[in-house]
């Protein structure tokens, strides 16, 4: 039985054993049930929206699962991207003494750069660097590489020749 059946049933009960409700005990015995039955809809109500929000807390909790899922699939491939990059040849590499090397990361060079807008360390090779810009993949941003200042004539007129 619920707590709105059990006022209905003091409701039902006052108004069977024939309580003169002009007398004060009566009025007072009324205005009592009454206010248990306000509180037991009020409770009524409580309880559905408890529900409600106990339902929407649970979907937000299988979605911010979802997103741990994701942001850890993420997360490995950075770190995968990191241990090629890692991996890449470097100097102290045997394979670019052997004149017969079949590497494919032999004499690639990667260059790192920060995002200026979100901070986000970017990794790039010199084919990407060669285009002169690209987009921040963390922020979207439009980042553009000049340069001027590192090149002398000779080496921009060069490069421009590879682009």
């Amino acid at each position: 039985m619920t707590i709105t059946e059990k006022t209905a049933y003091l409701k039902g009960l006052l108004d069977g054993m024939s309580i003169d409700q002009n007398t004060n005990e009566g009025k007072l015995l009324a205005a009592i049930v009454d206010v248990v039955n306000d509180i037991a809809l009020e409770l009524a109500d409580i309880e559905m929206q408890t529900e409600t929000i106990h339902e929407e807390l649970d979907a937000i909790e299988d979605a911010m699962d979802e997103y741990e899922v994701a942001f850890d699939e993420i997360d490995e491939s950075i770190d995968e991207l990191y241990e090629i990059v890692d991996e890449c040849c470097e100097d102290d590499c045997d394979c670019c003494d052997d004149d017969d090397c079949d590497c494919d990361d032999c004499g690639e060079v990667y260059y790192e750069l920060i995002c200026p807008t979100c901070d986000e360390k970017i990794v790039l090779d010199e084919d990407l660097l060669a285009e002169g810009g690209m987009k921040c993949p963390a922020c979207g941003e439009e980042l553009e590489f000049d340069y001027s200042e590192l090149l002398n004539e000779e080496d921009e007129e060069d490069f421009e020749e590879d682009r």
